[in-house]
């Protein structure tokens, strides 16, 4: 399979529905209160660090990395620490969380200065201390990703969901600092070739970083096909490098970016570092896409991290008159999830709201596989979720392996392209959960 695999021509032809691609960013008005959750990225949860009826300032570390596979957490907003409680995340798993009372001020915490940096090793550190994650949607802490040794930096600056559009504002907002990130990275870390790949629905931002990037030595801009999922890692670094990721590396476990010598930094994940190089003010706002035919006033906005979906509603008029709320989703159609209330904070990796009214958050009634092949050919890693799904239905393990299972992305593309609308990636997404569970239990 993986000497033929294309994946950069695989996915589906999604609608881009980038609405609010010309709107400039609004700050949103400071909450009353926000809930910081301790656990918003892969690996340990963070340690709280404050207790209840603490003062704290803009930037004051709340929440301290557990481990090296981990991140800190900061107040987003000046105030006093009302709690910190257990709270069932959107995605149903339970983490503690830090309540704050906003005085509404904003201060920042004076302990917040630009870091010094000299060397990799400063660099990660000030990559940890700023508590820097993938705000692409993975929350994989950065710092843990910039440790390997690779000679390929790729920015992912493709925003290949529908709707979603803070990554393109991002670089039109932000471009100074996007620079002083890809500078920084390369230089400490020293990565010879910086390649940033973009999607060509997003002229703007092509033409402008091509400007930028010019004179500097070793970087390129690479418009990619408007083909979802572009923006997935393994797909980017096929599409901009032409080397796969193995699904195995040396050591015999899954493969990583690193293994085709390739670090992904998505585009505001650089842009957040080079703020932070600059100001000391560490990871404590999201820009979100606030969007779909159920909000009154569909708009990119910025929220202090912890804001409450409700809040965040709020600030964008609220649900439109007469409209009949159906469906909130946090992050992209594709690859985002339903929350079923507006009692969630945004989190660092959350980077769309998107609310549908009943009418357009109906599915449709799924029929019989017709066994068409469409979500073969649509899957961008080269699997067979038909042929997945119906191992998974058998129990059959050691099918399950030989498929590859453990490689899906859950990118929703097989959903997509099905004409007979049956529920293929949930369906995936069980399968590679039963498979993993059991190769855990066996130690296989």
């Amino acid at each position: 399979m993986f000497k033929t695999l294309k994946r950069s021509a695989a996915g589906a032809a999604v609608p881009h529905e980038k609405g609010t691609a010309g709107m400039q960013t609004v700050q949103m008005p400071v909450p009353k209160e926000v809930l910081i959750p301790l656990q918003m990225h892969i690996g340990a949860p963070a340690e709280p660090c404050v207790q209840k009826g603490d003062s704290v300032k803009v930037g004051t570390l709340i929440g301290k990395a557990g481990g090296f596979v981990s991140a800190n957490i900061h107040a987003s907003v000046s105030g006093t620490v009302k709690a910190i409680e257990d709270v069932r995340m959107v995605h149903g798993v339970m983490a503690k969380a830090v309540r704050i009372e906003a005085d509404g001020a904003q201060t920042p915490d004076p302990a917040c200065v630009p870091p010094t940096v000299t060397d990799k090793a400063g660099l990660l550190a000030a990559i940890q201390a700023c508590g820097l994650v993938g705000v692409g949607g993975a929350g994989f802490p950065t710092h843990v990703k910039l440790s390997a040794k690779v000679d390929t930096l790729l920015i992912n600056g493709a925003e290949c969901e529908p709707y979603l559009t803070t990554d393109a504002r991002e670089m039109l907002e932000c471009s100074d600092t996007i620079i002083a990130g890809i500078e920084a990275v390369m230089k400490y870390c020293e990565i010879p070739t910086c390649i940033i790949g973009i999607e060509r629905n997003k002229p703007e931002c092509i033409d402008l970083m091509c400007s930028l990037t010019r004179d500097m030595p070793g970087v390129t801009v690479k418009p990619l096909p408007m083909r979802y999922p572009q923006g997935a890692e393994k797909t980017l670094i096929e599409s901009c490098t032409g080397r796969e990721v193995p699904q195995f590396n040396d050591a015999g476990k899954p493969g990583l970016p690193a293994d085709a010598g390739c670090i992904v930094m998505n585009v505001t994940s650089v842009s957040t570092l080079g703020k932070y190089l600059k100001t000391g003010m560490p990871l404590v706002a999201k820009r979100l896409t606030v969007e779909g035919d159920a909000i009154a006033k569909p708009q990119n906005i910025e929220v202090p991290i912890g804001t409450m979906y409700a809040d965040v509603i709020a600030a964008c008029g609220g649900i439109r008159e007469g409209v009949s709320l159906g469906k909130i989703i946090f992050g992209g159609p594709m690859m985002g999830g339903a929350a079923p209330s507006a009692d969630f904070p945004v989190l660092k990796q959350n980077n769309g709201l998107l609310l549908f009214s009943r009418e357009k958050a109906v599915l449709p009634e799924p029929s019989p596989c017709i066994r068409c092949g469409r979500c073969i050919k649509g899957c961008p890693m080269g699997l067979e979720p038909v042929n997945i799904v119906e191992c998974f239905n058998n129990k059959d393990f050691d099918g399950l392996k030989a498929r590859c299972v453990d490689l899906c992305v859950a990118c929703g593309s097989c959903t997509y392209v099905c004409p007979a609308k049956r529920l293929v990636s949930q369906n995936m997404a069980l399968a590679k959960a039963w498979y993993l569970a059991e190769a855990r239990k066996g130690g296989k």
